[in-house]
């Protein structure tokens, strides 16, 4: 059996998960403790399985499964209705959560920061062969913003917004997630789709490697003082380097937003100290399943999120020396 690349990063992570010595059914007083991370094709999953695999064998008596969800609105909502214990989710998407405004007005969430992971860069993808060259160029195209409750889905809003596009009226929205994404794409279905993801990104990744397509990346940095205008600093320039991806020949300003990986307040304080804890011990494993595990640090993740911080990861950063309340 053959796998491409997206296929082999999906089954290396399942295979670790199943390997993990804490997959085999123990006692009735076990901790489950669930993940919720995104789609196959982005950096959510491979990074949280890595995540549940250093847990299980490190933390005896603890269970932890990495979920496929629609990615940072789902997984704010999952960690609302105590259905998931931790989350990967985006900065500006935390803001909303935290505050009970957007998708979660009314209802904030009880969550807490643990460690701010990476950066995730905007990626609006076309073919190299289209005509579309700036954000104002997707006006009566069909375009995918991504899967709805995503965090995606959001930043694509705002972005469309941003340059003086109305997402409902001036383009056709398709809500797909990054993998039906990238297959529409080459298929012809969609001229353009947002992705908002670490480098690389699977699904992009494999597009880019399709024979006969040629993928552009659509610059979006011009646009981060209006968003910083109306949203605040969650939203700063970022750069996708040349060759980050085939047929990138050329540095690609983009819009950047943290990464950050939260737990319900509920959370007992030893455990998110030892789960933040691990993530630093346990980082070459991480880097070793995904690029961007080698971007965590401490004083980076005790940086600024809309959340404020669990104790137990508190703890932890004082140890360290980085705490700067």
């Amino acid at each position: 059996m053959r796998l491409d690349r997206h296929g082999a990063w999906a089954f290396f992570v399942s295979v670790l998960l199943v390997l993990a010595p804490a997959c085999s059914r123990g006692p009735s007083d076990v901790r489950y403790l669930s993940i919720a991370t995104g789609g196959t094709g982005g950096v959510y999953y491979p990074y949280g399985g890595g995540l549940a695999k250093i847990l299980n064998e490190s933390l005896p008596g603890l269970r932890a499964t990495a979920e496929v969800t629609s990615a940072s609105v789902d997984n704010l909502k999952l960690i609302r209705d105590g259905r998931a214990d931790l989350a990967f989710t985006l900065a500006d998407t935390l803001a909303e959560a935290a505050a009970g405004r957007g998708p979660f007005a009314g209802r904030p969430v009880p969550v807490t920061s643990l460690a701010v992971l990476y950066t995730n860069y905007t990626h609006v993808v076309a073919l190299g062969s289209s005509s579309i060259r700036t954000i104002a160029d997707l006006r009566g195209q069909v375009v995918s913003t991504g899967s709805p409750g995503s965090g995606t889905e959001i930043i694509a809003t705002r972005i469309l917004r941003a340059a003086g596009l109305d997402p409902e009226g001036d383009v056709t929205r398709q809500g797909l997630g990054v993998s039906e994404s990238a297959g529409a794409l080459k298929d012809g279905k969609i001229a353009a789709f947002f992705w908002s993801g670490g480098l690389p990104s699977a699904a992009v990744q494999d597009l880019a490697h399709t024979t006969g397509i040629t993928i552009r990346m659509i610059p979006t940095g011009d646009l981060v003082p209006r968003l910083q205008q109306e949203h605040g600093a969650l939203y700063f320039a970022a750069t996708v380097p040349a060759a980050a991806y085939p047929g990138i020949d050329a540095a690609v300003p983009v819009v950047g937003v943290a990464n950050v990986l939260v737990a319900n307040a509920s959370m007992p304080e030893p455990l998110a100290y030892d789960i933040t804890r691990l993530l630093f011990e346990k980082q070459p494993e991480l880097a070793g399943i995904h690029p961007e595990a080698r971007n965590l640090s401490p004083e980076r993740a005790a940086g600024s999120t809309p959340a404020p911080f669990h104790p137990g990861a508190i703890r932890f950063y004082r140890e360290k020396g980085v705490w700067k309340p």
